[in-house]
């Protein structure tokens, strides 16, 4: 493989890592976050006559 074609794939993969770590850290690192969440019973659509 070429000297560009190293450096586009650790580029990429390093881009990828990072970005999934990211995402892993802000999700473990909300406080709060589990207030949040609702289930599916939880959401009025507006579709039942209740």
């Amino acid at each position: 493989m070429t000297t560009a074609g190293w450096i586009i794939m650790i580029g990429a993969i390093s881009g990828m890592t990072g970005l999934l770590s990211w995402c892993i850290y802000k999700v473990f690192s909300t406080p709060g976050s589990a207030e949040h969440v609702h289930s599916p019973v939880d959401i009025d659509t507006g579709e039942t006559d209740d």
